[in-house]
């Protein structure tokens, strides 16, 4: 008798103490963000596209949570990766659409999210299109480029400095230019011309696709770019490759990385243009150009998670996908995307593109994938990318020093699809700005003239100079404005966009 009393004690002390352990340790993963280009909310299969298929994408949608409510923090690129990689609003920074030559932007005195990841522990990497600037002012691209990547958190990088259809057209690792020649010295100007590369404007018979008149520079590749170039022959990309060498990269930086925990900011270029697909992708869709690069950028996604799966750390990592802003169709390269659209919606059931303030502007295609800690399904949860940084930082078990990320908020649960409540307000920017709260759609009136290269392309980016407010309820394509029939819900969200404004 008292030997079975000894034993079950035993027994009740050994599953208390496992108890005790699973609770009090705390489950960090490794974490991968699939950051995607231009993609909009029906682009990929689970949304409803349709004339090119995305089964890896939809995989991971089986298995994870697939959110209809999810934001990026801007319709355009640069502000949208400066906030999800700071937890602050682009406006606050004056972050805008940077040239190929432009400074860092990231405030290297502050704690970035990568920075916050590696007090965790975290191995941190990134690999893809940057367009957050680089270095100080003019740019030696012929030596180590300081501040970058690894001043803001990056223990390693592979970048595509600002955009594919910007110079310089090289890549860099860890800073440096990958295979240049020092004897054939690399020169950019995104003012004066300089002697180099021929130019668009000058030779269209050397080009794959035909632009618009900003997008004339130096010729790389058959295709004409924004800015000029010379030098660094060796060092070109050539567009084809660049999807295999940036997946190539990240498997790589995951092979190396097994052993740690790790954080992985895959930044595709995909599918913004100019879209040139590898022959092993052209006409696998039925839209041209466009369509093949959202099956490109697919298999780029497979390619990640079958790196995690050979090294048996799917089950294991935390994959976030989605997108930096909204579609856009016409962006200086004549590929024929709007002809060849069909049926197709990019943006979904939503009004607007990349640069428009209306829902298609920021509402992104967003995935959640962690099989061992999510119960795969749908969310209709409210969230901004900006509250990436307080809600990983809670995931890991780190705080958040004070000024820092002063616009993420903790919503974990909620990324995790553990509840379907996000956040109460959220804030869309744009060249002015929306606000949600709830079914509720509140716009700024723009009282200041638009750019004008956006009033040419676009032909209703949402910019008023009268209160717009909608009920996405009823009306997800925004085309009715009821602010007259609500004024007591227009003055609650001009009193908070007023607050989100001034706090600044």
């Amino acid at each position: 008798m008292i030997g079975k009393q000894i034993i079950k004690k035993g027994v009740f002390i050994i599953v208390f103490m496992m108890c005790y352990i699973g609770i009090s340790q705390k489950v960090n993963p490794n974490i991968v963000i699939i950051y995607v280009d231009d993609l909009g909310f029906g682009d990929i299969g689970v949304n409803g596209a349709i004339g090119v298929k995305t089964p890896n994408i939809d995989r991971l949608a089986e298995n994870g949570v697939n959110f209809t409510d999810a934001h990026c923090a801007a319709a355009t690129c640069t502000p949208s990766r400066y906030s999800l990689l700071t937890g602050s609003y682009a406006f606050r920074n004056n972050a805008a659409i940077l040239e190929g030559d432009a400074p860092l932007i990231i405030d290297t005195k502050k704690e970035t999210l990568p920075e916050l990841l590696q007090k965790a522990g975290y191995k941190t990497g990134v690999v893809g299109k940057w367009h957050l600037g680089l270095g100080n002012g003019k740019v030696d691209w012929n030596k180590r480029i300081s501040p970058g990547p690894k001043e803001v958190g990056f223990d390693y990088s592979f970048l595509i400095p600002a955009t594919g259809d910007r110079t310089p057209c090289v890549f860099l690792e860890n800073q440096k230019v990958l295979g240049l020649d020092a004897k054939d010295p690399i020169e950019v100007s995104y003012g004066t011309r300089i002697d180099g590369y021929p130019l668009g404007k000058e030779h269209p018979e050397l080009l794959k696709q035909h632009t618009d008149p900003y997008h004339q520079g130096s010729i790389i590749n058959g295709i004409s770019r924004i800015g000029y170039m010379s030098g660094g022959k060796d060092a070109l990309w050539v567009d084809e490759e660049i999807p295999f060498v940036l997946s190539n990269k990240a498997s790589a930086f995951i092979e190396e990385n097994k052993e740690d925990k790790f954080f992985l900011y895959f930044s595709l270029h995909d599918i913004h243009q100019p879209r040139i697909a590898n022959i092993k992708f052209v006409e696998s869709s039925t839209m041209g150009p466009r369509g093949d690069v959202i099956a490109q950028m697919d298999w780029c996604v497979g390619q990640i998670t079958k790196s995690l799966k050979k090294v048996n750390l799917l089950d294991d990592t935390l994959i976030i996908f989605t997108s930096d802003n909204g579609p856009i169709l016409d962006d200086g390269y004549l590929d024929y995307a709007t002809e060849l659209l069909g049926n197709h919606k990019p943006a979904g059931p939503y009004r607007g593109a990349k640069y428009s303030v209306y829902e298609a502007g920021t509402r992104m295609p967003t995935i959640v994938h962690w099989p061992k800690q999510i119960k795969a399904g749908t969310s209709s949860a409210l969230l901004s990318q900006v509250d990436l940084y307080a809600s990983l930082a809670s995931l890991v078990g780190q705080k958040v020093k004070k000024g820092i990320a002063p616009d993420s908020e903790n919503h974990l649960d909620a990324w995790l699809g553990k509840t379907q409540t996000g956040r109460e307000f959220l804030l869309e920017e744009a060249y002015t700005f929306g606000l949600r709260m709830g079914k509720w759609k509140y716009i700024l009136p723009k009282e200041q003239a638009v750019p004008k290269w956006i009033e040419q392309k676009f032909v209703d980016p949402g910019f008023r100079k009268e209160i717009q407010l909608f009920d996405l309820e009823k009306d997800p394509s925004e085309s009715n404005n009821v602010y007259k029939e609500h004024p007591e819900i227009t003055a609650i969200m001009k009193q908070k966009m007023d607050e989100v404004l001034k706090n600044n």
